[in-house]
């Protein structure tokens, strides 16, 4: 019944095609039966579909009559999506379609992340191409893969696939913008194996959990202060530190691009300082409650007890384990002096985990700054090292460099003016989009990014404006009609 809803949303065809994209499982890495899904589509319509080596696909469709004589066009989304979902939620990316929901003006899903990231992205370039009455230049639309978790499809798309001079990216979150740069990134991850003793029979067990945060996207929300539960937990335990702990586990976090939202570690603790763990665990989650309660209304943090026997780190390990977290730089690590408000680097500690001994460490680091991206890396893998971690430095992708001069640009403002009465803005975003890679293999192409309001990209808090995407859509539409001329 929701579904058929959905379903009947103007503009009808972008939202079945979304609907139908949704039916289609499409985690990062996993994304056969998407493929097979598009490629399906292409050939349905007749028109030219090519699969490149790495897995992105291409359709081709001529220009309408009219715009022949028009720049060619390269429509461009990816087909993963990030596969976030509440702990007391059963639900299997890997073979189910997500279940969405209508909410007032807002599209979302029911427990997990929707997939509008950027599936309206998708749905919206399937409408053109499946149109016969849409007016455009030629189009070639690029469909890439694993956007979300290494952007293999972007590093893989080789040169001479695409014969496009503007390319047009829908996959940003805010529809009064227009992004024309974005930051890079890089994976830092961290590992070592301790070794571990048996707890005695003077000691017992404690679990403390983190839940309830709002999570998100680790590039387009993270100067909004919003709680890492990584970091919380590692607040805790270093409180906990002068009482001998001795950490057994723990579990925090997911994906590198997605603020972690859920957290748990064990450890234990000899009896005689179970009151002075409850007292010292009792203020500072008063403390941490306070500092939150405007952002994070729904966190809960717990602490119960249980008799151990469970091997652990030992006293000097978890030391040196817990104080590394402690010191590990999260969040906003420097706001560009050249464009206003712009986060220029940050760090995301998202994945924790330590399992019979065996820990690792995960971060996505992101600058728009080639140069303050690898010093913060640096920053990152001098106290990791310290700690006596293996660090190593993986995935970096570039950041995508302005044009504001560009023709697509000049186009997109005043199309966007003459629609909504008022400037968009125009600006450069903490995300990592595709552009940056693409661009350094077609140099000579003109870019833009622009897409409708989500909120909560990467988390299960992730929505849609069905009323934005109306917006959206007839502005797509009017600068496909308005592409500039061949020289």
């Amino acid at each position: 019944m929701i579904n058929q809803e959905i379903r009947s949303l103007e503009p009808h065809k972008l939202w079945n095609f979304f609907s139908d994209l949704n039916a289609v499982p499409r985690p990062s890495k996993k994304e056969e039966k998407v493929r097979e899904f598009i490629k399906n589509f292409g050939n349905s319509l007749n028109l030219e579909t090519l699969e490149d080596r790495v897995g992105n696909i291409l359709i081709k469709k001529p220009a309408t009559s009219g715009l022949e004589t028009k720049k060619k066009v390269v429509l461009q989304s990816h087909l993963d999506m990030v596969c976030q979902k509440n702990n007391d939620v059963n639900f299997d990316f890997d073979s189910e379609g997500i279940k969405m929901q209508i909410e007032g003006d807002w599209v979302s899903a029911v427990g997990t992340t929707l997939g509008a990231d950027n599936g309206i992205g998708v749905a919206s370039i399937m409408a053109i191409l499946a149109s016969d009455n849409i007016e455009h230049p030629d189009i070639e639309a690029l469909f890439t893969i694993d956007e979300e978790t290494g952007m293999t499809g972007a590093f893989g798309l080789e040169e001479g696939f695409l014969s496009g001079d503007i390319l047009l990216n829908l996959d940003t979150e805010e529809d009064d913008e227009i992004d024309i740069g974005c930051a890079g990134g890089i994976d830092v991850s961290a590992f070592k194996t301790y070794p571990l003793e048996t707890a005695n029979s003077h000691e017992i067990s404690a679990k403390l959990k983190i839940i309830g945060l709002h999570g998100g996207h680790s590039g387009m929300d993270i100067h909004k202060g919003l709680g890492n539960s990584n970091k919380l937990v590692s607040r805790f335990l270093y409180a906990f530190l002068d009482s001998g702990i001795k950490v057994e586990s723990f579990d925090g976090g997911g994906l590198r691009n997605a603020i972690p939202r859920e957290a748990t570690v064990k450890f234990v603790i000899s009896n005689e300082k179970k009151n002075t763990i409850e007292s010292i665990f009792d203020r500072l989650r008063k403390d941490i409650v306070e500092e939150f309660k405007n952002i994070e209304e729904n966190l809960e943090i717990l602490l119960s007890w249980e008799d151990s026997q469970n091997q652990t780190l030992t006293k000097e390990d978890t030391f040196t384990f817990v104080s590394a977290l402690t010191a590990l730089h999260n969040g906003v690590f420097r706001m560009s002096p050249e464009i206003a408000d712009l986060v220029e680097a940050s760090n995301n500690i998202a994945r924790v985990e330590l399992i019979d001994g065996k820990a690792k460490i995960l971060c996505l680091t992101r600058s728009s700054v080639e140069s303050s991206k690898l010093w913060l890396a640096d920053s990152l893998k001098s106290v990791l090292n310290l700690a006596g971690m293996n660090v190593e430095f993986s995935g970096s992708y570039p950041g995508w460099k302005p044009n504001p001069d560009s023709e697509i640009l000049k186009t997109a403002i005043k199309i966007y003016q003459d629609q909504n009465l008022e400037k968009p803005m125009v600006m450069a975003c903490h995300a990592g989009l595709e552009c940056g890679i693409i661009g350094e293999k077609y140099p000579e192409m003109e870019m833009i990014s622009f897409g409708p309001t989500i909120k909560g990209a990467h988390s299960p808090k992730e929505k849609v404006s069905i009323s934005s995407v109306q917006k959206y859509w007839i502005y797509l539409l009017e600068i496909l009609k308005n592409i500039p001329a061949r020289h």
